[in-house]
């Protein structure tokens, strides 16, 4: 069985459409429920996050070393540290624990 990649892309590129252009057409007015307004601001910062933690899990070596730089990045922002300090500090923690570990 032979596959075309172009019948692929072809229907990759008609969802793609769908999903940007059927919101456009169907909902003329604005929403004034407060539970959808908040639903629909939330909904960027759900999406990076979910894209973004296995990515940090999986990228070191060990998935040990990934998840307590999570664990510390996550203590770090709780404390109102910057993105720059955030990251030096998981960072550092995977190296370090990269460099015990292996």
């Amino acid at each position: 069985m032979t596959h075309n990649p172009y019948i692929y892309i072809l229907i990759m590129a008609g969802v793609t459409f769908a999903i940007r252009v059927l919101p456009l057409t169907l909902v003329k007015k604005q929403f004034t429920n407060r539970f959808v307004k908040s639903f629909l601001y939330y909904v960027p910062y759900v999406t990076l996050s979910v894209m973004t933690f296995p990515a940090i899990i999986n990228a070191t070596q060990s998935p040990i070393a990934g998840a307590l730089a999570f664990a510390a990045g996550l203590v770090a922002a709780w404390f109102d540290a910057g993105l720059f300090k955030v990251s030096v500090i998981c960072c550092a923690l995977v190296f370090v624990c990269e460099f015990i570990i292996c």
